[in-house]
């Protein structure tokens, strides 16, 4: 009889201390998670769209920009402020961070400049159309490096 005491205070003190029944799960630890990956993706810049008609400036054959030291100008008059410039450049070395180009547009009556160009700190977008928006002489200033350039100014169609 004594032993069935014992054996039932035991048994008593195990229940109570919840050592039986069905073992709980551990409790879940965070699974560490890797931060969210970023991907840089060129985001084109929505180009303005318009055609061109008669040129002021057009030189089909373009502008090839070899070195830095390379500058090229063309001055003209622009009789309507509807007028527009496109370009459109060909990168001529396989490390495009050496190539650029940058077309300084004065209005000459205003002496106010306009700076447009790929690469660098300019875009990359490989052809660009610009609206213009006053008459009157301008000046285009081209530098570059190790592109060809197609350059247009012209006359905007409606």
């Amino acid at each position: 009889m004594k032993y069935l005491a014992i054996c039932t205070l035991v048994l008593a003190c195990i229940l109570l201390a919840g050592c039986t029944g069905t073992p709980r799960a551990p409790a879940a630890t965070p699974t560490p998670t890797a931060a969210p990956v970023t991907t840089a993706t060129a985001t084109s810049t929505p180009q303005p769209v318009f055609q061109l008609g008669d040129s002021y400036v057009d030189k089909p054959n373009g502008y090839t920009f070899n070195t830095e030291k390379d500058v090229t100008t063309e001055d003209f008059r622009v009789d309507t402020p509807s007028w527009g410039i496109w370009f459109k450049v060909r990168p001529l070395n396989e490390n495009l961070q050496s190539c650029w180009f940058v077309m300084n547009v004065t209005n000459l009556d205003l002496g106010r400049t306009e700076t447009f160009g790929y690469g660098g700190q300019q875009s990359f977008e490989l052809e660009q159309t610009i609206p213009m928006y006053n008459d009157g002489p301008y000046r285009i200033t081209m530098t570059g490096n190790c592109v060809k350039v197609w350059m247009k100014a012209a006359k905007r169609l409606p």
